[in-house]
């Protein structure tokens, strides 16, 4: 066996043996890359190398949206947003059975995506809806199975931050721009197809209809939540007419979402520096995430890995969709046990070139990958947004399984759709060519 092999092999076998012995993520990536340099030092530059790459992962402009995104989410859950857009959802839905589970799906979405973080998507409308559901007759268990997997359509609706990582991860062949804009209607689709397998379960189970909301009661609350959702066409719109980038977006957006928190009463001056604090830890673990991701995406590209993956995939399989499928495949089991942000790092340089030379657009596989990560966030062992929305919904995880494994279906089944119907994905980018 070469040096060059036991090198690779070092490196995937140590990272997950220690991510089994629930080291964390970003140490199990920087362990597993010194391990595998330090086996073929004679090739490889020196161990410095590592805190170079580390350094220079992080030294892009493009990466200063992160903290000012992660900011702007902190804002809107402590500053009065999330209680106006559930309100406005409820007048819109309310009334068709199982209307308020339609509701923490809407609210959900348009949290999510003013947000841009799941986690707090399933924090600020898990924790006022599992109770009001409850009252209203919806098992606490299938409140959460509905919060959960909702929450993760924030991730492909902008602003989303891991679309900014995945674009930073391409090495600029998708463009932030296409990026959120090719999000929209994978993400309306998920939250639809969500919705209409509650109708299925609200329907069987007859689940309580609320009261018809009059065009009067719908405009008070639209106008209430208008400013809120004023934001996703301020960014997303400044961004793809060119006015500002995606970093000089979410700069905005910090400061939109602090005068609207201020002038709603909600949030005072005296609360910024804990917002601050908050949002500085988030920012820091996933700055220590990319950073490592970093180095190891470094090693890939160093080993030819990505090269070596594309050759065996092509040879083995002749049919590109066969390939789709066992990438998407892999990207589930991968999801299971890994976070987000460093599976994007890591395994955009493996599997890009290979869709790429199937034909598959950039931008379309980012979708792909971000939706294949999102379902893992909501399964066990590892899954966030699962462990977050049953400790919101007050219930265990075990009891959540049940009940969440056909929204897991319904998400499983989008994947398939997205990836095989590019202009779900494609036809706005088109539209706005870009």
């Amino acid at each position: 066996m070469s040096i060059e092999v036991l090198s690779i092999l070092a490196l995937f076998v140590s990272f997950f043996v220690l991510l089994m012995l629930k080291v964390p993520v970003a140490y199990s990536i920087g362990i597993s890359t010194t391990l595998s340099l330090l086996l073929n030092i004679d090739k490889l530059p020196g161990l410095t190398t590592i805190a170079q790459r580390m350094t220079t992962g992080i030294d892009s402009f493009a990466l200063l949206a992160i903290p000012f995104f992660v900011l702007a989410g902190e804002i809107m859950k402590r500053g009065g947003i999330a209680n106006r857009l559930i309100n406005f959802a409820k007048s819109l839905v309310a009334s068709l059975p199982g209307g308020l589970a339609y509701v923490n799906v809407l609210a959900s979405m348009l949290f999510g995506a003013i947000s841009g973080s799941a986690i707090a998507a399933t924090s600020a409308i898990g924790s006022i809806m599992t109770d009001r559901m409850e009252e209203e007759g919806y098992p606490r268990e299938f409140s959460a199975s509905v919060n959960i997997t909702s929450s993760t359509t924030g991730l492909l609706i902008p602003p989303s931050n891991i679309l900014i990582v995945y674009a930073l991860a391409s090495g600029g062949t998708a463009s932030v721009a296409a990026l959120f804009v090719a999000g929209y209607l994978p993400g309306i689709f998920l939250g639809v197809a969500l919705m209409g397998y509650i109708a299925y379960v609200a329907i069987k189970r007859k689940f309580k209809k609320g009261k018809r909301a009059p065009l009067s009661q719908i405009w008070s609350h639209f106008r209430k939540a208008f400013f809120s959702l004023l934001l996703l066409f301020i960014v997303v719109g400044g961004i793809v007419a060119g006015i500002f980038t995606a970093t000089e977006a979410s700069a905005i957006a910090v400061l939109y979402a602090a005068i609207l928190a201020l002038i709603y009463g909600d949030m005072k001056i005296k609360d910024f520096p804990d917002i601050l604090l908050t949002s500085a830890r988030t920012t820091a673990v996933v700055m220590f995430l990319i950073c490592t991701s970093m180095a190891m995406s470094w090693l890939f590209s160093f080993e030819s890995i990505p090269e070596l993956m594309s050759g065996f995939l092509l040879e083995q399989f002749s049919n590109k969709f066969v390939i789709f499928l066992v990438i998407n495949m892999t990207l589930l089991i991968i999801g299971t046990f890994m976070d987000m942000t460093p599976a994007v790092l890591i395994f955009t340089p493996i599997f890009l070139p290979v869709v790429v030379a199937l034909g598959m657009d950039p931008v379309h596989f980012g979708i792909v990958l971000v939706l294949n990560l999102c379902i893992g966030l909501c399964t066990p062992p590892v899954g966030t947004i699962l462990f977050v929305g049953s400790g919101i919904a007050k219930v265990s995880v075990t009891q959540v399984i049940k009940p969440l494994l056909p929204f897991l279906a319904i998400m499983i089944s989008v994947l398939m759709l997205i990836s095989y119907i590019p202009e779900i994905s494609m036809f706005l980018p088109r539209l706005f060519g870009l």
